[in-house]
């Protein structure tokens, strides 16, 4: 039995499952500190002891980290190393081996909710850089204009991660415009969630539906930027891309085929994941079986 941990920013998720990626226990805790792994861990495991330990973090060098690893394997009962690789890497680990894109060789994953991250299969084993740390999507440069959010969360999570999303429609709406997703948020600017935006706009809110243009057209570029570069068998897309697909998904296919030469936009492939919240986990789970 194999352990697979994902610390997420407000939660840790663990699964247990088995060779075959069939998953027998699932646990979670909120908070992304050590105690919350412990208990997430343990739920998971049910008292059993794992074979092998993966654990994906958004960075393998983040402080913190060592601590959150500590507290996972002691949880687990066991003296091994766990397998670290970044949350983006182990959500196209575990789509291309019991997701959306099962049976690819090369794989593409770009995951946007809090945060944004990517990674890369290829010949069916995950690439991870010189350190650890490719697929740091977030910081893809779509825009030259030099910003202050940019700086800090890269200019890709700054416009299609959760907050950024909000921050465009908030803009909107101090600028004049009228949105419904004001009164769902029950007059306050600053209750806005993102989840509201995507009802609305399948709901005709003017405002909302330009947010979520803008939004596919960024996740287009991001897609095209990482296609041309790896030139892989299919793209997943996951967390509020999935979430959206019927918003999302064909729009940000259709901009980043324009963005790409005719001969890569013809067997352009872009999904939306299948295993959602076990994307991660499971993913880190399977990487824990792979030798690097």
């Amino acid at each position: 039995m194999i352990l697979g941990v994902e610390v997420r920013e407000h939660a840790v998720l663990a699964v247990a499952a088995d060779d075959a990626g069939a998953i027998t226990r699932r646990g979670k805790h909120e908070g992304a500190t050590g105690s919350s792994a412990v208990d997430a861990v343990r739920a998971a495991l049910g008292g059993a002891q794992p074979d092998a330990i993966g654990l994906a973090v958004r960075d393998p060098f983040e402080h913190g980290v060592p601590e959150v690893a500590k507290a996972v394997v002691a949880a687990a009962g066991v003296s091994m190393s766990p397998r670290l690789l970044t949350r983006g890497c182990a959500v196209a680990v575990g789509e291309q081996w019991r997701g959306a894109a099962s049976g690819a060789s090369q794989v593409v994953a770009l995951v946007a909710a809090d945060s944004v991250h990517s990674g890369l299969v290829i010949d069916g084993t995950p690439f991870e850089g010189a350190h650890g740390l490719a697929g740091a999507a977030a910081y893809l440069a779509l825009n030259p204009v030099e910003r202050e959010d940019y700086r800090r969360f890269g200019s890709l999570q700054a416009e299609i991660g959760a907050a950024g999303i909000v921050r465009r429609l908030v803009w909107r709406i101090k600028s004049g415009d009228r949105s419904r997703v004001l009164e769902m948020a029950g007059g306050d600017i600053a209750a806005i969630q993102v989840q509201q935006i995507f009802e609305a706009a399948r709901n005709g809110d003017g405002v909302s539906i330009s947010v979520v243009r803008d939004t596919a057209r960024y996740v287009g570029m991001a897609i095209a930027n990482l296609v041309a570069i790896t030139d892989p068998d299919i793209v997943v897309v996951g967390g509020l891309i999935a979430e959206a697909a019927d918003q999302l998904l064909q729009p940000s296919q259709t901009e980043a085929v324009r963005r790409l030469p005719k001969s890569i936009a013809e067997s352009l492939s872009v999904v939306a994941a299948a295993l959602g919240d076990d994307g991660g986990p499971l993913g880190a789970a399977r990487a824990a079986m792979i030798v690097k």
